[in-house]
């Protein structure tokens, strides 16, 4: 199948809708796959696709590969007591796969390795390693809800490697103990958006677009113009919304260790190493390498 097959997909999903995506990430969303997505010539872009599967019923679970092998099987194991749960590259709602594939996760894998996870016996503890810079709203609450009863019920904890930024972040908070790197990020508690104006281009091309609608507020984020700006400003008001539940979340999860207050201030500000600890992002700075041992050495400690 052509790669431009899955254009308006991509493009459904980067623009005109809310993402916890860092902003610098959608820089390069942007500058790289707008173009190509919205028709424009001189993009050069390599876009992977995969089936998409539904949350409901948890289908994921019977699904099979080319070879009718199945695509889950069970959590991943460090060890005979703890396992794993990746969060990594872009996180997107859902998708035929566990694990990350062409950059991207999905909260689909993500939220049923955490149900399974909590249900095994045999898992004593959970590593959630994670190194995004975020990804989209849809789905992300739910799957970040489905990791604190993960860790309701047992000890996790997340190891950045080396980022966990916006909805990056908003997957590692349930986690009972938060490590960073000296030299890894946290935070961006926000939301983005992108809309992108064509008009001046289209007029270039020789080209004038003419929408039929059926309905006054149909096309109020169309590219074939400036967005209106009572448009704009009820945008804005909604994403702001988004960002306190974003913060009302993460604060809830955090509970003692980082307010709602808190997490609003930083206005969606990334902190590094020791100043996320500080703000109560983080619980401790240390090597990722070092953290497997320590957490393994403190689960014998609790079931001795």
């Amino acid at each position: 199948m052509s790669h431009a097959a899955h254009y308006p997909e991509i493009a459904a999903r980067m623009f005109n809708t809310p993402l916890m995506l860092h902003e610098g990430k959608g820089n390069v969303i942007a500058r790289a796959f707008g173009p190509r997505v919205l028709g424009m010539p001189d993009a050069e872009a390599v876009i992977h696709g995969g089936e998409q599967f539904g949350v409901v019923g948890d289908t994921l679970r019977d699904a099979v590969d080319g070879w009718g092998q199945p695509v889950y099987r069970g959590p991943k194991r460090l060890s005979d007591r703890i396992a794993l749960i990746e969060v990594e590259g872009t996180l997107i709602n859902k998708g035929k796969w566990i694990g990350k594939s062409s950059g991207q996760t999905t909260y689909e894998a993500i939220g049923l390795q955490a149900d399974d996870c909590r249900t095994d016996d045999s898992i004593h503890g959970v590593v959630v390693e994670v190194d995004s810079f975020g990804g989209e709203v849809t789905g992300a609450f739910d799957c970040a809800e489905r990791l604190f009863e993960l860790s309701q019920a047992k000890p996790t904890i997340a190891i950045l490697t080396d980022h966990a930024l916006s909805a990056g972040y908003l997957l590692a908070a349930p986690a009972r103990q938060i490590v960073i790197p000296r030299n890894g990020q946290a935070g961006s508690i926000g939301v983005i958006s992108m809309h992108v104006d064509v008009s001046k281009w289209l007029a270039n091309q020789g080209l004038d677009v003419t929408i039929m609608k059926a309905g006054a507020r149909k096309d109020d984020f169309n590219s074939y113009g400036p967005i209106p700006k009572h448009v704009l400003e009820e945008a804005l008001a909604e994403m702001e919304e988004m960002r306190r539940d974003f913060a009302e979340t993460v604060s809830r999860f955090r509970a003692g260790r980082l307010s709602f207050d808190a997490a609003m201030a930083t206005e969606a500000k990334c902190f590094r190493g020791q100043a996320a600890v500080d703000l109560g992002l983080a619980d401790a700075v240390a090597r990722p390498s070092q953290v497997l041992a320590a957490f393994e050495e403190e689960l014998g400690r609790l079931a001795g």
